[in-house]
């Protein structure tokens, strides 16, 4: 039989021919990623035009994209109005699922590269003790599981590290959490940090609920011995930041988890980062105050990982690129406590 274009040249007598119409189809992981990224940014944001930026799209290519997702998934994912998108109870339950898928793929993809170019070497880093024990280390042993060539070296500290000083050095990266006050450093961001008012069930039956910031100045407070946190009980009131802090402080104390534990105990109400009080909070151990709304908006600070050099390493730049998908665009301990807090709001 002659060969015809179009058609395969290897048949055999007696045997008709197949034509091949198009090529096999492929798997596209990436175009999976864009798009439950794009879904994750407009949750995050709030907004159409907002996702679009962080993207090379515009406003209405991003509602078209949401709008097919909603389609496949034969359910209402946002709530839209002429002001804010909303994620749905659907939204929200897809979002905590989606987080998961996109871990895994780049968990998936870290751990190809791992087979292909075996990234070998070791990895210092210093860290906040209580974010170090709740999420960096869970983090950095699942990154340890996709690159077995890799070491790492995790100092958990309580103070920070003078890294012009003693210390220069002797780490790779450093995680700080707030406002950054060394511009020598390089900074990349790997999570927005949420700070709410929380307190103990047993405290309010006690002394009641505070209806608004002002009123947290006749309740019994738990708050940071010395230094506080740049953004710790300020409150947006009439356009401006005020302070709104306890007057009486039952306990003050250099340890995060220190204050964790007083205000489980009912000794008062604490402002805390969400990293640090999410799993107490979605399961009614302590109760988020001034979130009728949902979480407040995040602080102008963050995570951040810093590092002294610009051009730094290829190990370095492995452990970022897997730190920025592990803690952002929204973070882990942030999806199921604003899951809680809209069916809290729908009860």
């Amino acid at each position: 039989m002659l060969p015809v274009a179009g058609w395969m040249g290897n048949a055999q007598p007696g045997i008709m021919a197949v034509r091949r119409t198009h090529s096999e189809p492929c798997m596209n992981p990436d175009a999976l990623t864009d798009q439950l990224s794009l879904f994750l940014d407009v949750l995050e944001s709030g907004s159409f035009s907002a996702a679009a930026r962080l993207h090379p799209l515009t406003p209405s290519a991003v509602s078209r994209r949401i709008d097919a997702l909603e389609r496949s998934l034969d359910c209402s994912l946002f709530s839209r109005s002429t002001h804010a998108v909303r994620a749905t109870p659907a939204g929200l339950a897809f979002a905590e699922r989606a987080r998961r898928i996109l871990a895994e793929l780049h968990l998936a993809r870290a751990e190809a590269v791992s087979l292909s170019s075996a990234p070998e070497g070791l990895i210092r880093i210093d860290a906040p003790a209580p974010f170090g024990r709740r999420h960096l280390a869970p983090a950095i042993a699942d990154f340890l599981t996709a690159y077995p060539g890799l070491d790492v070296q995790l100092r958990l500290i309580d103070s920070f590290i003078d890294l012009h000083g003693a210390h220069l050095g002797e780490v790779d990266l450093v995680l700080r959490i707030g406002p950054l006050a060394d511009t020598r450093l390089v900074a990349t961001p790997l999570s927005p940090m949420i700070r709410v008012v929380c307190a103990s069930p047993a405290y309010l039956e006690r002394h009641g609920v505070p209806r608004t910031p002002a009123e947290l100045l006749e309740h019994d407070g738990l708050d940071w011995d010395g230094l506080a946190p740049a953004y710790a009980w300020r409150f947006e009131s009439q356009g401006k930041l005020a302070v709104y802090r306890p007057r009486r402080l039952r306990m003050t104390a250099n340890n995060a988890e220190t204050l964790v534990f007083s205000v489980l105990a009912g000794l008062g109400v604490a402002h805390l980062p969400t990293w640090l009080v999410s799993e107490y909070l979605v399961r009614g151990e302590l109760v988020a105050l001034f979130c009728d709304n949902g979480l407040p908006a995040p602080e102008p600070s963050g995570i951040y990982a810093l590092r002294l050099q610009r051009d730094t390493d290829s190990r370095s730049r492995l452990l970022l690129e897997f730190l920025k998908n592990r803690f952002g665009p929204i973070p882990p301990w942030d999806l199921p406590l604003q899951s809680a807090l809209q069916r809290g709001a729908g009860n």
